[in-house]
């Protein structure tokens, strides 16, 4: 197949009464109900590369096809002709790292936020002169290499393959890690927010270190002078670290990991403020109520789950989940003390979010004003016809007497 020949490329084509309109417009994803399937189709094998056509078969662009998927095929170029080839993929990381090398003094940062840059199912996160590279979908995952390639011409040195991602089942993926381009053997040192955090690249949750946070960290840790807080579902101390680099007096991380707790230790070390800095390891809900039953209260009291509502169809558990939280997380903070609630559910909006939120905590017998709304950094970009690609949501409320 040459540059400006699809003859060899299967084709793709919307039933009539779909919606070619918002494609189009730039929606980036074709479901599976939407497509006339055959034999034909239904043997494509997953992360081809096809042409999408209309049902009147007007071209509409370049997609990567996993045929069984709930997502059929994601968008990867309006031109029907695109060649999705490394002069492809360099040209995308080079367009995503110039709007983070504008945005941020140190190469430390999410430098692929899938569809919002333009490559559906990747997320790309940098750490130096390392890149942590998770290929969600299996068009990007038979490319690994000409990423790998591409992010070393970038100037990296170390890239490693992440298959944690929870979209790989769904597209036929294994799940098993490897470095394509170089190698680390220890965390690396992270610079954010004037703290220090130890990620661990290769046994860490997701990549290793969650950068959507950093403006929230910011947020909270602008509120911390002086502050005793406590973080719950810490990870590697991500607000925690942030408070006591703004000058909280204390801070205690709440997690189940014993590793995520090691490396926040390690972070707090590398600060100065190992002394400052303790942890509790547990169940996040168990280890709240220990610390009611102690009469423990905190000047600010944070609380970053993972997911729980991942889906539509675990919407109503995971509001119940988050409004639990809430009202678990209340009655630790002192009068006049600050509550910081978050969530990374897609599912969940920011509408449900709250309201699960000021739930919980009236529920405690508590009343607050709803302070500030974060979300996601510069770095985590919006996909503006793809709700799920802006998932995370911070509210901090301050609690009345």
């Amino acid at each position: 197949m040459t540059e400006h020949d699809t003859s060899s490329r299967p084709v793709l084509r919307l039933k009539p009464k779909a919606d070619a309109r918002r494609i189009r417009h730039g929606y980036p994803w074709v479901h599976r109900d939407e497509l006339v399937t055959d034999r034909r189709t239904q043997a494509i094998a997953p992360g081809t590369i096809a042409v999408l056509e209309d049902a009147e078969r007007q071209p509409l662009g370049t997609v990567a096809v996993t045929i069984e998927s709930r997502i059929a095929a994601r968008m990867l170029d309006r031109d029907p002709l695109a060649e999705i080839d490394g002069t492809w993929i360099a040209a995308r990381l080079e367009m995503a790292l110039a709007h983070r090398a504008r945005a941020f003094d140190a190469p430390f940062y999410r430098l692929v936020h899938a569809e919002a840059d333009g490559l559906p199912g990747v997320v790309i996160d940098r750490f130096g002169d390392a890149a942590v590279l998770q290929p969600n979908s299996a068009w990007a995952d038979a490319r690994a290499d000409l990423f790998a390639d591409a992010l070393i011409a970038l100037g990296l040195s170390h890239v490693l393959l992440n298959a944690s991602g929870r979209s790989r089942d769904a597209e036929g993926l294994d799940d098993t890690a490897r470095w394509l381009r170089g190698g680390l053997d220890d965390a690396v040192a992270v610079p954010m927010n004037g703290a220090t955090y130890m990620a661990d690249l290769i046994g860490g949750q997701k990549t290793g270190l969650f950068y959507d946070q950093r403006p929230n960290h910011a947020f909270v840790a602008g509120l911390a002078r002086d502050a005793r807080v406590l973080d719950v579902f810490s990870h590697v101390g991500g607000f925690g670290l942030a408070a006591l680099a703004a000058g909280a007096t204390s801070a205690l991380a709440v997690d189940g990991s014993a590793p995520a707790l090691a490396l926040a230790e390690r972070g707090a070390a590398a600060m100065g403020r190992a002394d400052d800095f303790a942890i509790r390891r547990g169940d996040a809900f168990a280890v709240m109520a220990d610390l009611a039953t102690e009469g423990a209260t905190f000047d600010i009291v944070v609380a970053d789950p993972p997911a729980f509502a991942p889906s539509k169809q675990a919407l109503t558990q995971g509001l119940r989940a988050y409004e639990k939280v809430a009202r678990n997380a209340a009655p630790l903070v002192a009068p006049g003390g600050y509550l910081t609630l978050c969530s990374c559910s897609h599912a969940a909006d920011l509408s449900k979010f709250r309201m699960a939120c000021i739930r919980g905590i009236g529920r405690a017998g508590r009343s607050g004003q709803l302070v500030h709304t974060g979300y996601a950094g510069a770095d985590h970009p919006v996909h503006p016809q793809l709700t799920e690609s802006g998932y995370l949501k911070a509210l901090t409320f301050r609690l009345m007497p």
